[in-house]
């Protein structure tokens, strides 16, 4: 029985990191853009330009609900894109 106990805990920890990674690359985020943490500000990203937004160029405004950020840097209305 303690050998069983043992497989469960360790599938248990197995999933909860899948988790925790899984949310570290932003996989349940449905925002169209991303926070980038840049030492004591953040920039926020759009997530499917090509080529990228280079994180320098991102606003460190958050983009307020019904908002976006674009490919240019700029912050628009979500009917905008």
């Amino acid at each position: 029985m303690p050998g069983k106990t043992r497989y469960w805990l360790l599938a248990l920890l197995g999933l909860f990191l899948l988790f925790v990674l899984m949310d570290s690359l932003n996989a349940f985020n449905s925002d169209p853009w991303m926070e980038v943490p840049h030492g004591n500000h953040s920039h926020y990203v759009p997530k499917d330009c090509d080529p990228p937004l280079p994180v320098s160029d991102a606003p460190t405004q958050r983009p307020k609900p019904g908002e976006t950020v674009d490919c240019q840097g700029n912050t628009v209305p979500l009917t905008a894109r």
